[in-house]
């Protein structure tokens, strides 16, 4: 649970983008996303696999272009 408290003169804008900041650092919303449907495990783990293949294609991509 993200939770922030009031600083001594700070401005309430601040306050929420220090929650804001928060949230999006603890993956909160990321979270209810996926679980808005069910996805069995295996199904998971195929699309974790692909993920991780993409982003070692993706390197290589990028080292060889240097």
């Amino acid at each position: 649970m993200a939770a922030v408290d009031l600083r001594d003169g700070e401005s309430p804008e601040h306050l929420i983008t220090r929650f804001r900041q928060a949230v999006q650092r603890d993956g909160i919303l990321r979270e209810i996303k996926q679980r808005r449907h069910f996805i069995p495990k295996g199904e998971r783990r195929r699309i974790a696999q692909a993920k991780a293949a993409r982003r070692r294609r993706r390197a290589i991509s990028k080292r060889a272009a240097l």
